[in-house]
C-alpha cells in the first residue's frame, strides 16, 4: 500500500480540550446557507485514511528481524513513544532528504524504548537499520471505507475539493498509491508549508490554492481542535467526522462520510 515510513498519527486530542475548543464544540457551524460553498477540504489521517493497527505489526516485524520474542506490551509503549516523536517532529520532513533522516530518527526512538534488540543476534552497525526497516514495514494504510464514493459524489456536485494535513512530504505518493490522488484539485501538506494544523496559515494556503474565498470552503476532520477550531480560525465552515461517537456535544458532527454529500446538496 505504501512504501514503510513513519506514519503521522494526526494531532492528538487532550483529555481536556482548550476553552475556545470546547467552545466551538457547542456551536453547529457546518456549512453555511448565506454564502455559496464552492470548495470541501478533507483530513487525511482519520478521515480519508486509516491506520492499520502499529504495534503488532512491529512487533512481527521486529521478532523476524532479530530472531527473538518481544513483550507484547513494551512493542506498544516503543510504537507510542515513535508516534509521539513523529507528531512533534513531522514538519522537519520537508523534502526527501529531510524525511529520510526523520525516519532513521524515528528508528532511533524504538530501539532506545526496548534495549533487548541490542542483546539479537543482529550487530551493533546493523541495529538501527533493521529496527527503521521493521518500522517501515510495519506502517499501512486503508482507505476509510466511504472516501472514494464521498469525493467522487462532492465532484459531481461541481464542488472543488482537496487535502489539508498534517503530514511529511510522502502524503502526494501514499494517496496515489491508495488511488484517491487523481480526484483531488490541490493537496496542501503541513511539512511542506512549514506550518501545522490548528495555524489558520495551512488553511489559507488551502483556500487560496482552491481559488475561493475562506467563506466558500468547507473542512472536515475527525480532531476539534486541529480541524474544527482551526478551519474556523482561518474563516472556514468545519465538520467533525465522529465515527465512534466521542463527541456528543459537537453540533458539527457528522458519522460517515456518506452523510456530506447528501448534506451538501441541499445547500
Amino acid at each position: 500500500m505504501r512504501s514503510p515510513r513513519c506514519t503521522p498519527a494526526g494531532v492528538g486530542l487532550p483529555n481536556e480540550l482548550p476553552l475556545p475548543c470546547a467552545a466551538l464544540l457547542a456551536t453547529p457551524r457546518g456549512p453555511a446557507r448565506g454564502g455559496r460553498l464552492r470548495a470541501v477540504s478533507f483530513d487525511a489521517l482519520g478521515t480519508l485514511l486509516e491506520l492499520e493497527p502499529l504495534a503488532p505489526r512491529l512487533q512481527r516485524e521486529l521478532e523476524r528481524r532479530f530472531g527473538r520474542r518481544l513483550d507484547a506490551e513494551r512493542v506498544a509503549r516503543a510504537a507510542a513513544a515513535e508516534i509521539a516523536f513523529y507528531r512533534a517532529n513531522h514538519l522537519v520532513a520537508r523534502d526527501c532528504r529531510s524525511l529520510e533522516k526523520l525516519r532513521e530518527n524515528c528508528a532511533r526512538v524504538v530501539l532506545e524504548a526496548l534495549p533487548e534488540l541490542r542483546r539479537g543476534a543482529v550487530p551493533a552497525q546493523r541495529r538501527l537499520g533493521t529496527v527503521r526497516e521493521a518500522l517501515l514495514a510495519a506502517i499501512s494504510f486503508r482507505l476509510a471505507p466511504d472516501a472514494v464514493a464521498t469525493v467522487q459524489a462532492l465532484r459531481t456536485l461541481g464542488l472543488r475539493v482537496g487535502v489539508t494535513s498534517n503530514w511529511d512530504c510522502d502524503l502526494q505518493r501514499v494517496l496515489g498509491e491508495l488511488g484517491l490522488r487523481e480526484f483531488f484539485d490541490v493537496v496542501v501538506v503541513s511539512a511542506e508549508e512549514g506550518v501545522a494544523k490548528p495555524d489558520r496559515r495551512l488553511f489559507e494556503v488551502a483556500h487560496e490554492r482552491l481559488g475561493v474565498r475562506p467563506d466558500e470552503a468547507l473542512h472536515v476532520g475527525d480532531d476539534p481542535f486541529a480541524d474544527l477550531a482551526g478551519a474556523r480560525l482561518a474563516g472556514w465552515s468545519a465538520l467533525v467526522i465522529d465515527r465512534d461517537g466521542r463527541y456528543p456535544e459537537c453540533l458539527a458532527a457528522i458519522r460517515t462520510l456518506a452523510q456530506l454529500p447528501p448534506l451538501l446538496s441541499r445547500i
